[in-house]
């Protein structure tokens, strides 16, 4: 059972805990259930239920389905997952999946790691483990499984959105999380590569021109037409809706992909990364 912490900021997620912790209270009440007797019932704790019931927990879905059938909810409780499951993660991560659900192209540059759309998990383990001051264990958690969760957009060969990511050479040889870890992400690198979806370029550390000097940044081009930028960077995520710097962002993106190397030089060089001893 994962902490929820939500900031004063995130009303989204507090408001939604606390229609979930109030109909589960409703539902045991109706049922005539102590809090230890429920507890018993779907084999939780008192304490926990307590948790929960005061919206300091969050329920797993294992929890509201075991609710569902001990209170006889007919699938009104358990329905609550999908709203649960989705406030676990912290606001900007939620900001952000539904800003790439409504992408038709997703263009990345990144020149400090890869981009965690690309990322193993044993990778976003070792980038979100290298934080200072460092997360608490269940924070790491919830990072990573936010991370993995936006994941999913990428569907395979024919998927919507289209994507494009240029990495820094420097990305592939900084070895988070060691050696073995780091192969695997190279591995996975070229296999999500070679997806018609997905084309990934590499801007070579001999290159002398790099119009990405200012650091990593995307452009997202919706379905609805217009074209917005989002960049990260120390403690301040943002999406970009600027039309002038917008469209700066695309034209330096357009130089960043003249200067790297092809999708299929890119995918070569890769591969002899993962033969070098």
């Amino acid at each position: 059972m994962s902490e929820w912490e939500a900031g004063p900021e995130d009303d989204e997620a507090g408001a939604v805990m606390r229609t979930v912790t109030r109909q589960l209270k409703l539902w045991r009440e109706a049922a005539g259930l102590t809090q230890a007797e429920f507890g018993a019932a779907i084999k939780y704790g008192e304490e926990m239920v307590s948790c929960v019931e005061r919206g300091r927990r969050i329920p797993r879905p294992e929890y509201l389905d075991a609710a569902d059938e001990v209170l006889g909810a007919g699938g009104k409780i358990a329905a609550m997952k999908r709203d649960v499951a989705e406030v676990r993660y912290p606001k900007k991560v939620r900001d952000m999946k539904r800003l790439e659900a409504e992408t038709v192209e997703i263009c990345s540059y990144n020149n400090s790691a890869i981009d965690g759309l690309l990322q193993t998990e044993a990778y976003a383990r070792a980038v979100f483990g290298s934080r200072r001051p460092p997360f608490t264990g269940e924070e790491l958690e919830q990072q990573v499984t936010a991370r993995t969760a936006r994941q999913e957009i990428i569907g395979g060969d024919t998927s919507v959105p289209v994507f494009s990511f240029v990495q820094c050479e420097s990305t592939l040889r900084r070895p988070y999380g060691g050696r073995m870890v780091m192969r695997k992400q190279l591995e996975q690198l070229l296999q999500l590569g070679k997806l018609r979806s997905v084309d990934i370029q590499i801007m070579p550390l001999g290159r002398e021109g790099n119009a990405g000097v200012d650091g990593p940044f995307r452009v997202l081009r919706l379905k609805d037409g217009t074209t917005v930028g989002s960049n990260e960077v120390q403690l301040v995520s943002r999406v970009i809706v600027d039309p002038k710097l917008v469209q700066i962002l695309e034209i330096r993106y357009g130089i960043i992909r003249s200067q790297a190397l092809t999708p299929e030089e890119s995918l070569a060089f890769i591969e002899k990364m993962l033969g070098e001893p």
